[in-house]
């Protein structure tokens, strides 16, 4: 599956699906994020059941301000529209790869049961 770009239109919907959303901010100025953008493509044709999208902070300024984007690249991961994994830097291959197989391993009532017990306090 190739990357997507996501708008604000498409994001809220994209990143509350059920499955495996990353999520890479980045704008075309960022050497470190047009380094990271083949990685990124590379990983969305190898892990086909993930959906890749992409957020140009310079055309969504908005959602990167939402999502608290101070450095870019930036990747987030969601799974079943749970935010489950943010770091800013580009990544390897390898450890995208690695990412992508610790985020298919949560176990999401777990985490979700996580979410619960730290807003009640």
């Amino acid at each position: 599956m190739a990357t997507i770009d996501l708008t604000r239109e498409s994001f809220e919907k994209t990143i509350g699906e059920d499955g495996i959303v990353l999520v890479d901010y980045w704008a075309s100025w960022c050497a470190p994020c047009r380094r990271f953008a083949p990685v990124f493509e590379a990983a969305s044709e190898k892990h086909e059941d993930v959906v890749f999208g992409k957020v140009d902070t310079e055309a969504e300024p908005e959602i990167a301000q939402a999502a608290n984007i101070t450095s870019i690249p930036t990747l987030m991961a969601f799974r079943d529209g749970v935010l489950v994994f943010a770091q800013p830097g580009a990544l390897p291959g390898s450890a995208l790869d690695e990412v992508i197989e610790k985020v298919r391993g949560l176990d999401m009532d777990e985490v979700r049961e996580t979410i619960a017990k730290e807003n009640a306090e």
